[in-house]
């Protein structure tokens, strides 16, 4: 099981003053199974795990089997918690060079629909020419500019490269149940369709199809991911003194009330870059309201301990940090020796490297707290999908949590929604007259 290690935090934060949360912890916790708290018809999530049925694994797993058997690559389309968990799972799970030692046995896995970058599209679409490729869209409305835009040049490519009656077969949307215009193309079209739940948010999103989904085609053990969900989500009902989740939210709120305004989530495996902004999505759409809220940052360690490292070692002291750390890397690799050692790095030879980079953990880690730096561990025994199952579902439970804490609704996203305003507007898209002149003249001015 997931450990949480909070005895870094001690200089900065007693025990006794996170213990004292407990109480508000406990309050948080019945708010969110009572559905008392704000946004409480965005709860789905909450018992999302146990809720899933062997039979609709077995759906998704016949879906992933088509798509897999049909296609060279697989383009997952989608913005936010609609491609950010699948990402960071597939990205955590797969080879690090999957580009150069792709088997054939497991189909390319790509991402659109989360920029408006036209060289990306280009690229995209180009790289896809002459290949026998699928989609899946993923957006509740099918209106999203980012998602809908790709979908259309997705869509029409692979229409045209393999003819509509193979496009219907690899084709799949995962979108609203009834309404939207996603809805309406998949109804229209003949597509494979699965529900986004009306109450689940889209960062929260990842062990609904819009997560799992992608996963299987891209060959993982999505049993074993939602096994890891399930597990955790029992463990995060036990009292405050054996729950990692509800510790990892009364710690941040300690820390937030010190002072502490930014938390940076650090890992030392690189595989777990994207993992690291799936969390931040969660974090910072969920509780950055109403003036409140950390502020979430992330690093990958050792890389960026010379980049950022000056500054997380003697910047201003307005954060805190949390690493995520693997116990059991899935290969050993001994540290060389040299004859002429003119590195001087001869004492480290025969010692595996992971040795050596758990050594810089432990060492940064000492150094930043002498830096005035508060830490948290996370540890996990192995990068699989069991153990990033549980890593998912405890960073949303304890997130709803503090969110509790706070005072914010967790579940709404109120701000994301001003810059589509005023591209619009800027666009001059129908129904936006007078936003269009108003921008207009705030430009002229």
């Amino acid at each position: 099981m997931l450990k949480l290690d909070i005895k870094k935090v001690a200089p900065f934060v007693s025990a006794e003053t996170i213990n004292g949360f407990a109480g508000s912890v406990a309050e948080a916790q019945k708010s969110l199974e009572a559905g008392t708290c704000p946004g409480n018809d965005f709860l789905g999530w909450l018992h999302l795990p146990s809720s899933i049925t062997p039979e609709f694994i077995t759906e998704i797993k016949a879906v992933a089997a088509t798509l897999r058997s049909e296609c060279e690559a697989v383009v997952v389309a989608g913005i936010g918690g609609s491609y950010l968990g699948a990402k960071a799972v597939i990205e955590a799970l797969s080879n690090s060079f999957q580009w150069l030692v792709n088997d054939g046995k497991n189909p390319v896995i790509l991402f659109a629909g989360n920029n408006i970058g036209e060289d990306y599209l280009s690229e995209l679409t180009t790289y896809l020419k002459g290949k026998r490729f699928g989609v899946i869209n993923i957006s509740k409305s099918g209106t999203t500019t980012e998602t809908a835009l790709a979908f259309r040049l997705l869509k029409k490519q692979c229409e045209s490269q393999m003819g509509k009656d193979v496009a219907k077969k690899v084709i799949v949307a995962i979108t609203d149940a009834k309404r939207g215009a996603a809805r309406t193309c998949a109804d229209k079209e003949g597509y494979k369709s699965f529900i986004i739940p009306d109450n689940v948010g889209g960062r929260f999103s990842v062990l609904t199809p819009v997560g799992l989904l992608p996963i299987a085609v891209a060959g993982f053990d999505i049993e074993q991911l939602v096994k890891g969900a399930q597990d955790m989500e029992q463990a995060a009902a036990a009292p405050f003194a054996e729950n990692v989740a509800a510790q990892y939210a009364a710690t941040r709120y300690a820390l937030y009330e010190s002072g502490k305004k930014i938390e940076i989530l650090a890992n030392y495996q690189p595989k777990l870059h994207f993992m690291a902004e799936w969390w931040k999505q969660l974090y910072g759409e969920s509780e950055g309201k109403d003036k409140k809220g950390i502020f979430p940052a992330s690093v990958d360690l050792t890389t960026d301990l010379h980049s950022m490292g000056q500054w997380i070692q003697d910047g201003e002291r307005s954060i805190f940090e949390t690493v995520i750390s693997v116990e059991n890397p899935e290969h050993e690799l001994l540290f060389p020796s040299d004859d002429e050692n003119l590195d001087g790095l001869n004492f480290l030879a025969g010692k595996r490297v992971d040795e050596v980079n758990k050594m810089a953990e432990l060492g940064t880690q000492l150094a930043h707290v002498d830096g005035g730096v508060p830490n948290i561990r996370i540890a996990i025994d192995r990068l699989d999908a069991y153990h990033l199952g549980q890593l998912i579902y405890f960073f949303e439970r304890a997130c709803g949590i503090h969110c509790q804490l706070l005072g914010v609704n967790a579940f709404n996203q109120p701000g994301v929604e001003a810059y589509k305003k005023n591209m619009f507007a800027l666009l001059g898209k129908p129904g936006y007259e007078k936003e269009t002149e108003a921008i207009k003249e705030k430009l002229r001015g």
